[in-house]
């Protein structure tokens, strides 16, 4: 084995790239090398080396195109004009006319002016010039030109040798990590906390450091150097400086992962966990359900004297857990949900998906929670939209509404005899009012009299 490979093998155990990635980078670097001392402009230098890594070779690989026009002028044949020259027939004239290399079109353009195609001597061909080495070649097609090798190169050339071996060593590590990472995209990996930068959180993932913005911390957390955590791969994305990752420590799917590792009926199956609702930091919400009937779902998550669950509160920062049974009726699973309230009635509405839960006064608050805590995490936790009623409001309704509708019953019905009673209560009036003048007028004369 050549010291070469011994060389490329121990940077792959360091860098943890692949084999083939270092020897790419290696033919790179001397390809560059050989243009600086060796090459010329126009040639698109390849070096492969061979199985045991003792030899090289190098080559010039270009793409056979289509023809392109070349403009044609009139000059005279002589050695300095024919050098850096190409020899053309002119149609009209039928003499020889040159064009320099310089003055190659290196594009064609329509009647528009728009670009239709761009030659690249460097890595294209024509067809015609083609031909003259392969005749039998096609457009599309590789001609490969084998150069002569040399030994011996200048310091410049070594110098840019090096440089080109660490880019392409680190571009090399760079889309490793990326590909790895990319895999974990939407999982949750543990790290461990480095040091907080402004505002970010930087955390040790192993190959390389994943940052956790404002966003995605929970601002009750300390965050202590050197402390192992659980976070989620929220995105990984490309930046100037390589592979950048967002994690999290907010996701529902950190509580899920965490209940997974140390419940070990959740792992073997006998333990479902359908659900989870979580607020960070503060309260979250699991439902989960057994599959068997000799298994206690929320005392197999509870533990013997809280055990299992407090590892699982010190591992999520402290915030407090509610394990609530799940069920298919979506009644019960409701109730259980608005848990630790307790709940008289649920009226369902399954074409809106949306629930009217009906609770006792003194159940009131504990059944909208803090804030709307409790009624928010149980409306994701079910996926119903939940309106919670009183009792009492739900009684004072319900008679004003039988009130209102005996007022309407019996205004229906009153309506003609009213108006019946008030013609006949106008004509007594007028009666009464003539009866009564004549009499008053007699009881004066009377006192007169006397």
């Amino acid at each position: 084995m050549s010291e070469l490979m011994n060389a490329i093998k121990l940077i792959c155990e360091e860098k943890n790239l692949n084999y083939e990635a270092v020897i790419e980078a290696i033919e790179s670097a001397l390809a560059a090398a050989y243009r600086k001392d060796y090459g010329d402009k126009n040639q698109n230098i390849k070096v492969r080396f061979n199985e045991d890594l003792s030899k090289i070779k190098v080559y010039d690989v270009k793409t056979v195109v289509e023809d392109v026009p070349l403009p044609t002028f009139n000059a005279p044949l002589t050695l300095e004009n024919l050098q850096d020259s190409t020899v053309t027939i002119d149609p009209e004239t039928k003499g020889l006319a040159m064009a320099h290399e310089d003055q190659l079109p290196a594009e064609i353009r329509d009647e528009n002016g728009e670009i239709i195609k761009k030659f690249n001597p460097k890595t294209e061909i024509q067809l015609s010039e083609a031909k003259l080495i392969k005749p039998d070649i096609k457009v599309g097609d590789e001609i490969i030109i084998e150069l002569p090798t040399h030994t011996e190169y200048g310091r410049m050339a070594a110098q840019t040798a090096k440089q080109v071996i660490i880019q392409k060593l680190r571009e090399a590590e760079r889309d490793m990590i990326y590909e790895d990472f990319k895999d974990k995209e939407k999982e949750v990996i543990s790290g461990i906390v480095q040091r907080r930068e402004g505002h970010n959180i930087l955390v040790d993932v192993g190959k390389t450091v994943g940052i956790i913005p404002p966003q995605y911390q929970i601002p009750s957390e300390n965050y202590r150097p050197n402390s192992r955590i659980k976070v989620f791969v929220e995105e990984v994305r490309v930046s100037n400086r390589g592979p950048e990752i967002i994690l999290s420590r907010t996701a529902d799917e950190i509580l899920s992962k965490v209940f997974y590792l140390e419940i070990p009926e959740i792992s073997n199956g006998l333990v479902d966990l359908k659900a989870v609702a979580r607020e960070a930091g503060s309260r979250s919400k699991v439902a989960v359900a057994a599959n068997s009937e000799n298994v206690d779902p929320i005392g197999s998550c509870v533990g013997q004297r809280g055990s299992r669950i407090q590892t699982i509160i010190n591992e999520v920062g402290g915030e407090k857990i509610d394990i609530i049974e799940y069920s298919d009726d979506p009644n019960k699973f409701i109730a259980n949900a608005l848990a630790p309230a307790k709940i008289e009635q649920v009226n369902l509405n399954y074409e809106n998906k949306q629930a009217v839960v009906i609770v006792d006064p003194e159940q009131l608050s504990l059944a909208i929670g803090r804030d709307g805590q409790n009624v928010r995490l149980a409306a994701r936790l079910t996926g119903w939209h939940l309106d919670i009623i009183s009792a009492a409001d739900k009684n004072n309704e319900t008679s004003i509404q039988e009130v209102s509708k005996k007022e309407k019953t019996k205004k229906t019905k009153t309506a003609p005899e009213k108006k019946v009673k008030k013609q006949t209560s106008k004509t007594t009036a007028k009666k009464t009012i003539k009866k009564t003048s004549t009499p008053a007028s007699k009881t004066k004369k009377i006192t007169t009299k006397k």
